[in-house]
């Protein structure tokens, strides 16, 4: 399997002391299998520091989700919701090495405030946001998993 990481730098060697906390999955190190997700999130990067760059690597995949402690969220779902608003609140969230699912993006993420300010209900919330199609993120959460499962391939300018 290929993954993607947008930022304004080429990350041959993650590391996982770089990350923030209390994103989507908590802190990690956060990939995608979509290559025009991965040039979004960097775009970021090119207003604010003028070069935006995309890093490939290789996962076996197999091996990732045998060997390691997978957490995956196929569809927006209460339980996703629940884990995170609990990562964004920094609030432990299990030993899983690797978190897989649903990007909190803009859109779905007002609707996640909604809820959080109590402004809409739980069920009115995940209502919501089954209409939005989810975009893919992997998020590692421990450095010897990024070591021994992420090979860096190759990176690109965009």
């Amino acid at each position: 399997m290929i993954l993607y990481h947008g930022s304004y730098l080429t990350v041959e060697k993650p590391v996982l002391s770089f990350s923030r906390s209390n994103l989507d999955f908590g802190k990690g190190f956060y990939t995608t299998p979509i290559k025009e997700q991965a040039v979004s999130w960097s775009a970021r990067f090119k207003r604010n520091r003028g070069k935006s760059m995309i890093s490939l690597y290789e996962v076996d995949e197999y091996a990732l989700r045998n060997s390691t402690a997978v957490l995956e969220f196929k569809e927006y779902s209460d339980e996703w919701l629940d884990f995170i608003v609990s990562c964004r609140r920094g609030k432990h969230t299990g030993g899983y090495d690797v978190v897989i699912g649903g990007v909190a993006n803009d859109k779905v993420f007002d609707t996640i405030q909604l809820f959080l300010d109590e402004l809409v209900s739980k069920d009115e919330a995940i209502k919501r946001l089954r209409y939005e199609k989810p975009n893919i993120q992997y998020c590692f959460r421990r450095q010897a998993v990024i070591d021994g499962f992420l090979k860096f391939v190759s990176s690109e300018e965009y």
